[in-house]
């Protein structure tokens, strides 16, 4: 997987949006503020950021010479990753995807669903006093 193609595969996520924070040399990938992926422009081959479940993290590191601690990362959430060395197409979806499903599931819930919840729960707890 090349830049182009990894790039293109984070904005088709929902809500997936891509920016250069950290200047000009780092795009930033994020969903609702959240970062789930991160590429160094400047490292050849091609390196990148992605979030990951501790114990996983471990084991793709143990099985791709390719995968080390992130970067500039907390090392037992994120993994670096070489994409242009080596490691099939499909793993390297799936380890972008497990990156942005850890985030959507970290976000709060939208408020509008919040709120019924809370109107539900509040005409419950009048009925009950009733």
């Amino acid at each position: 997987m090349d830049l182009a193609q990894f790039r293109k595969y984070c904005l088709g996520k929902p809500r997936a949006t891509e920016s250069a924070p950290f200047g000009p040399d780092v795009l930033v990938f994020k969903v609702s503020d959240k970062m789930f992926a991160l590429a160094a422009l400047d490292e050849m081959p091609t390196t990148v950021n992605l979030k990951c479940d501790p114990d996983l993290a471990l084991e793709l590191r143990d099985r791709y010479e390719q995968v080390t601690p992130g970067y500039h990362m907390n090392k037992k959430h994120w993994n670096s990753v070489g994409i242009e060395s080596g490691i099939p197409d499909a793993k390297l979806r799936k380890m972008i995807d497990h990156s942005y499903d850890l985030v959507t599931k970290g976000l709060p819930k939208p408020r509008a669903k919040v709120a019924a919840r809370s109107r539900r729960n509040s005409t419950a707890a009048r009925r009950g006093r009733r």
